[in-house]
């Protein structure tokens, strides 16, 4: 019972090269618990680049101001006026933008656990959990949380763009996990 319970870095019936792989070991067992945070922080951070590209492009597209779905992002804290902003600012399009960028994180969050769970990492696994997380995404922000809540898109693109948003919030997840997964393990293919 007692082996079961020793300590390998510090037993020292182990010689000096034996103790430092098992601090090696552990150090690494670490850092891969907390490997889908990290990961999250990158495919979140990939996801919300992404989504703020299709969003201005849309915006465009639509005749709006690159600026507005961003700046309407902001509406929780600056009303539903927020959309109606066309031009840069602190105020509403850095807000909205930590807004946005937040939720990316907060959504890559249950993605990048899910595929941590899954050692399935095949490219087509990965961006069909991505579409899956941007799906829920969707239906939480746009029919279970209070209007406040929402992204706000919705008061300055069409239905089209929005679900077109949603597409590039998948696409971004999946190619920040390959990204992530990619500088985790740099070997493989």
């Amino acid at each position: 019972m007692s082996a079961i319970t020793r300590d390998p870095v510090s037993d020292s019936t182990l010689s000096s090269d034996q103790r430092i792989g098992a601090a090696g070991l552990e150090r690494r067992s670490l850092q891969s618990r907390s490997s889908p945070f990290k990961s999250a922080v990158t495919s979140g951070t990939i996801a919300s680049l992404t989504t703020t590209a299709a969003l201005a492009l849309l915006a465009g597209l639509e005749g709006r101001s690159i600026f507005q779905p961003t700046n309407a992002t902001s509406h929780w804290l600056y009303s539903e006026n927020a959309g109606h902003v066309g031009a840069a600012d602190a105020k509403h399009t850095l807000l909205g933008y930590c807004t946005h960028h937040l939720s990316a994180i907060f959504w890559a969050l249950p993605f990048e656990a899910w595929l941590a769970a899954d050692r399935y990492r095949e490219p087509t696994a990965i961006i069909r959990k991505a579409a899956l997380t941007a799906a829920v995404a969707y239906v939480v922000d746009y029919h279970l949380v209070p209007k406040r809540l929402t992204p706000g898109w919705e008061t300055v693109l069409s239905k089209r763009s929005i679900g077109l948003t949603y597409a590039a919030l998948a696409l971004g997840l999946a190619a920040g996990a390959m990204v992530s997964r990619k500088s985790q393990h740099p070997g493989d293919k």
